[in-house]
């Protein structure tokens, strides 16, 4: 993957456009070639083409300058201390993946590389990340929660984490009994909020980086700024950048002292007896039990109800989670609409490349 840094640092300057898609996933590449024209030629002034996560329908292709990529990367820098040592341990054709190369370029460093094409595997983790704290100055790492989750229950990881001047969380919601659990093991957790459109985390921790906006338009996130993209590849005047200057997302929030709480994908919204349940919300509240290691909610058709919402729980080992348990869970924090009527117990949940739930895999497969 260190073959990746010539193409990204003249991009990074402005010297070459870039389409990046995976060399090792013959069928993701061919996905992102078709939905995003990748043997098409790009805009001179665009730098990096980026495809979103594609959580709900084919991905777009997110247009990056070489100043918005500039302006995020400071940003960053300002925000966790300065630049320092990278760890790769995420696709590098995301934009997660790609800012930590990019990083490591602004930093004059080389990014230590962790092989996930197999999945994440906490031990080599640890072993890795354990001897780049040998070396001075601050080291950092980005990982989805799923990859946290798996860190947490692994001590190596764990000490080898509390190594990191930084542990960016991004890609998905942080559980809050996760991020708790982080706080209280002297992990350096910070959360991060952003997407292709805006180079990756444009907020952390509730708080936008120096150069990003962030305001609530009906309940839904609008982010704006120094990073933020020209637009989509092939869609012009796509109405998500149809404010100059601005990004209208899919996600439902609110500003309270000028902190940003996501609460979930207006996209995902599930449609229950003519309400109207954020998926997000439900997480939250199941994350909550502590036998409850991982969770995903979705809605599932039914004949009565249009949608009745289900969650697919990963319990913690040697524990169990009922669906009387789950429900009260629920219902103690939200209306008893929002409690799934179902629950499935799973030893994992489908993935996107992204690290993100596969919410349509899911879906299919608690539907079939």
């Amino acid at each position: 993957m260190l073959g990746l840094l010539p193409h990204l640092e003249k991009a990074l300057n402005g010297q070459a456009s870039w389409l990046p898609v995976p060399e090792y996933d013959e069928r993701e590449a061919r996905r992102l070639t078709a939905a995003l024209g990748a043997d098409e030629p790009i805009d001179p002034a665009i730098s990096l083409v980026v495809a979103t996560s594609g959580t709900t329908g084919t991905p777009k292709g997110a247009m990056v300058t070489a100043s918005a990529l500039r302006a995020s990367i400071d940003a960053s820098h300002d925000r966790i201390g300065g630049p320092g040592r990278w760890v790769l341990a995420l696709p590098p054709h995301h934009i997660a993946g790609l800012q930590v190369l990019l990083r490591a370029i602004i930093s004059g460093t080389t990014p230590v590389v962790i092989d996930v094409r197999n999945g994440f595997d906490p031990a080599g983790f640890a072993t890795t990340v354990q001897r780049a704290a040998r070396e001075p100055g601050p080291l950092y790492v980005s990982l989805v929660p799923g990859q946290l989750i798996k860190a947490i229950g692994y001590p190596a990881a764990v000490a080898a984490l509390r190594e990191c001047s930084a542990v960016l969380i991004g890609g998905a919601a942080l559980p809050p009994n996760v991020s708790a659990q982080a706080h209280e093991l002297s992990i350096p957790v910070i959360r991060t909020y952003g997407m292709s459109e805006t180079c990756g985390g444009c907020v952390y921790d509730g708080v936008p980086l120096e150069g990003a906006r962030v305001r609530i338009d009906n309940g839904r996130v609008v982010l704006g700024g120094k990073m933020l993209a020209a637009g989509y590849r092939n869609l012009p005047g796509h109405p998500a950048f149809g404010e100059a200057g601005w990004f209208r997302t899919d996600d439902a929030g609110s500003l309270s002292g000028g902190i940003l709480t996501v609460h979930g994908r207006l996209d995902e919204a599930i449609s229950t007896g003519g309400l109207t349940i954020v998926p997000q919300v439900v997480e939250s509240a199941l994350a909550k039990l502590p036998s409850v290691r991982e969770c995903a909610v979705v809605g599932l058709r039914d004949p009565r109800l249009g949608e009745r919402v289900v969650a697919a729980i990963v319990a913690v080992p040697g524990t169990t989670v009922s669906l009387a348990e789950a429900r009260r869970a629920v219902t103690d924090q939200l209306d008893s609409t929002a409690a799934p009527r179902q629950i499935f117990i799973m030893s994992d949940l489908p993935l996107l490349s992204s690290g993100k739930v596969d919410r349509a895999a899911l879906r299919n497969m608690l539907q079939n």
